[in-house]
């Protein structure tokens, strides 16, 4: 039996937690009784994390972001590659879809930055065409 306690909603509960093992069970059930509150420990209030500011770009070049947030299933361009406007170069898994991330213009792929796998949010840039 192990002892364990909990916050809901503000109120304190001490649980005691069995472990069972294989499908065996003693048929004891876990039983809960609120415990009074104490008064809350101070928490530090925590700035959040910056954001990395986004890379400079440099003139004339466009870069290509994620439509939505998902997870890059392919990247079908490297650093240096030639592409044409309307050619895929990500393909995006979103709620169970592939969808297919274009280039916005022809150019030089000056950078790269998504890899298969990887989980991306909406608006972060994939690459950099010049």
């Amino acid at each position: 039996m192990k002892k364990f306690q909990i916050t809901f909603k503000g109120q304190v509960y001490e649980l005691d937690v069995e472990e069972i093992s294989g499908a065996a069970s003693t048929g004891k059930k876990a039983a809960s009784s609120p415990v009074p509150p104490s008064a809350p420990a101070p928490v530090a209030a925590q700035a959040p994390a910056p954001k990395a500011a986004p890379a400079a770009v440099p003139a004339g070049a466009q870069t290509v972001i994620a439509p939505m947030p998902g997870k890059i299933l392919a990247v079908n361009i490297k650093a240096g590659d030639s592409v044409k406007r309307g050619q895929v170069i990500f393909i995006l898994e979103a709620m169970k879809m592939q969808n297919e991330i274009m280039a916005n213009q022809d150019g030089k792929v000056s950078k790269v930055n998504a890899a298969v796998g990887q989980t991306v949010s909406t608006g972060d840039v994939l690459a950099v065409l010049g």
